[in-house]
């Protein structure tokens, strides 16, 4: 069976990166977000075109991905960890210099001990109640942990997507609180908050999403395309249905595509009967529900049977994706599966 092809346009991501530099403050300086590998993309291949449109500074949820970032990129740019030093990553934090953001009195502790000379980061809560100490956390352990010079102090905005919301001013406000006349470089904003203003972009900004093609960026260049081979087209009369549990049946002579690609691979079942695929500008709804390995589709409307149907692409971006299973485009990017051919285009070999 032949696997769906994932088209990453490299040169987009760059672009996108360049977009959102410019949108910061001029002497802010724009990392990139490159976990998860790189949002289900590619970490080595992302972090190398990014770090060629000029990102020097990365992030990653883990040192393990840390250190898989620095084999692709090689000494220099700076990687930091959101999870910190957890229990067993000195090595990996040593040996591949990365930059834990610390996130509770035990973590600078342990950092502190194990690893005095390594650049560390202090992860600071402001309301989310995710990771990062809390204000009596820092006001017991804030003059140690400046002395020992960290190189950044951090927060994360729960509500950035929602430029309305009371939560980010809030948080604006503790943020201030906490770090105002500290000296240390800052960064409260991803994606959502570089697009807030620029009171929220302080010296660093770490766009995410927003590289990949995702909302809140809604300039964002598309990034991704994604093809499925179409395996198999049957002709059905009226009555007739397709998939598990009939849950299409045909209203008229029908063309019915079965395309390779399913739940395993991303695709949720939550997008059975909701979305169409697309074969250029014509749309071609799912009829049916989406299975394991397959999708069937109704080409009725076509003049022939195409040889795959794009269910990403110019006409349908993550977050249309997103919506059709009630998720967000960020699940639709991380979730694409192991299983399809991956071609890159545009910068960075």
């Amino acid at each position: 069976m032949a696997s769906g092809i994932l088209h990453i346009d490299l040169a987009a991501i760059a672009a996108n990166w360049r977009a959102l530099d410019a949108a910061s403050e001029p002497a802010t300086q724009t990392g990139a977000v490159v976990k998860a590998n790189a949002y289900g993309l590619g970490a080595g291949r992302v972090a190398r075109a990014l770090a060629e449109a000029g990102a020097r500074r990365f992030f990653v949820a883990m040192a393990e991905e840390g250190a898989a970032v620095r084999k692709a990129l090689g000494p220099g740019p700076q990687i930091c960890v959101f999870s910190g030093h957890m229990q067993g990553d000195a090595p990996l934090i040593s040996d591949h210099d990365l930059t834990p953001m610390l996130n509770s009195v035990d973590q600078l502790t342990r950092h502190l001990e194990a690893l005095p000379d390594q650049p560390f980061g202090i992860q600071l809560d402001t309301g989310m109640n995710r990771l990062g100490m809390e204000r009596a956390e820092w006001a017991a352990v804030a003059e140690i942990a400046l002395s020992r010079r960290p190189v950044l102090l951090m927060s994360h905005l729960a509500c950035a997507d929602e430029p309305d919301h009371p939560m980010n001013a809030h948080q604006l406000a503790e943020f201030r609180a906490l770090t105002d006349g500290t000296g240390v470089p800052r960064s409260l904003s991803a994606t959502g908050g570089i697009l807030l203003g620029p009171d929220y972009h302080f010296d660093l900004t770490r766009p995410g999403v927003g590289l990949y093609g995702g909302l809140p960026f809604e300039q964002a260049q598309p990034v991704v395309r994604l093809a499925l081979p179409v395996v198999q087209a049957r002709a059905l009369e009226p009555g007739e249905s397709a998939g598990y549990g009939c849950t299409w049946v045909a209203k008229r002579p029908s063309v019915i595509a079965t395309v390779v690609g399913g739940y395993a691979d991303g695709l949720h079942r939550a997008l059975s009967n909701r979305i169409h695929l697309w074969a250029g500008d014509v749309p071609c709804p799912i009829a049916g529900r989406v299975s394991m390995d397959l999708i069937t589709v109704d080409v009725t409307d076509l003049p022939e049977v195409p040889t795959s149907l794009d269910i990403l692409g110019p006409q349908q971006f993550v977050d249309d994706l997103g919506a059709g299973a009630d998720t967000i485009g960020y699940e639709v990017l991380t979730a694409l599966g192991a299983r399809y051919t991956r071609r890159y285009e545009g910068a960075a070999g």
